[in-house]
């Protein structure tokens, strides 16, 4: 694909961006969770690019693995791009190295597990384990989410660096539910409250019926690499009951991430 020069292409969209890397990337984030399986038509508008465009750049995708097109001719990811996505380490490794702890507080509690890291002003869920008859949540793996409402979140916003944070207190904060802070005052001293206390508890805030504590797995250099978090159903128990539990998880994983054994994972998992 990068066969002409500096990878300039000759359709010339603007929404698209003007280089051949710029469309491919603009094709590929077409895909949502929503809209997992695309006609070329429905793919060309999202990436805002024309169908001839579009359809040379699918055939490329097709061919090398990162697109897939079923029998009806509509496209969805493809399984190499799934295969080198694998590779991040800041997903895979740090998934490896906090699995057991997941699987131990799963077991314990048969509530719903997960573990997010940042990702600039969002977060990303890495895994999430679901009990069987747990709560459902708004969760997936790989998927992203506002970090000012979950617990993952304000733990992961609670230790950012003073930029990210003052940048997402900055922007309008997103009211999942009438319980979702939004006041950047208030996020403020919630997040002091979350460096204290070391957990972080968010209380109705995406739904109305979920609990979610949260607490922080600290990789080699003493920074806040992940979270890990209990979602569970509002009024089954309390914060301050759940936290030790999640706590003792994030203490293990944060030992683990620092053996000598998974130094590489620490160093890629800090966050941008």
């Amino acid at each position: 694909m990068g066969h002409k020069g500096a990878g300039r292409d000759s359709g010339g969209e603007g929404g698209g961006g003007t280089t051949v890397t710029s469309k491919v990337l603009a094709m590929l984030g077409a895909f949502t969770p929503s809209g997992a399986e695309l006609t070329l038509t429905e793919m060309a508008r999202r990436a805002g690019l024309s169908v001839p465009t579009a359809h040379r750049r699918a055939a490329e995708l097709v061919e090398w693995g990162a697109l897939e097109r079923g029998a009806e001719g509509r496209y969805r990811i493809g399984l190499r791009l799934w295969e080198v996505a694998s590779l991040a380490p800041r997903g895979l490794g740090l998934r490896e190295v906090a699995m057991p702890f997941l699987e131990d507080l799963y077991e314990v509690t048969r509530e719903n597990v997960q573990l997010a890291v940042r990702e600039g002003t969002e977060l990303v869920f890495v895994e999430r384990i679901a009990g069987r008859h747990a709560i459902p949540v708004l969760t997936r793996v790989g998927g992203r989410f506002d970090l000012h409402a979950t617990g993952v979140g304000m733990v992961l916003l609670a230790h950012a660096p003073a930029e990210v944070q003052e940048e997402v207190l900055a922007r309008p904060l997103r009211s999942y539910t009438s319980r979702t802070v939004t006041d950047p005052v208030v996020l403020r001293r919630h997040l002091a409250h979350v460096r204290r206390a070391g957990y972080a508890s968010s209380e109705g805030q995406v739904t109305t019926d979920a609990l979610s504590v949260a607490a922080p797995v600290v990789g080699r250099r003493g920074d806040v690499v992940a979270a890990v978090s209990l979602v569970v159903r509002l009024g089954d128990a309390r914060p301050a009951a759940l936290a030790p539990l999640v706590q003792a998880a994030g203490r293990g994983i944060s030992r683990s991430l620092c053996s000598p054994r998974a130094h590489h994972v620490s160093r890629a998992a800090s966050p941008a």
